[in-house]
């Protein structure tokens, strides 16, 4: 009986490990690199405005 066992068991292993086949290898696409120029430029603006903000909070205190 335990003879029966261990061939099932090893049976159901080696089925398992070829239940996929060879698959054709696939390449995925480059990434694509994009230019924020505009966003760069927007950021250069807003922290002198902020940095405008709190100093004149500051000295109306």
């Amino acid at each position: 009986m335990k003879k029966l066992a261990l061939v099932a068991a090893l049976s159901l292993a080696a089925t398992s490990a070829f239940a996929g086949g060879m698959a054709e290898p696939t390449m995925e696409p480059a990434p694509v690199a994009t230019e924020t120029a505009a966003s760069s430029s927007a950021g250069g603006i807003v922290v002198p405005l902020l940095l405008l903000l709190v100093v004149a909070a500051a000295a109306s205190n």
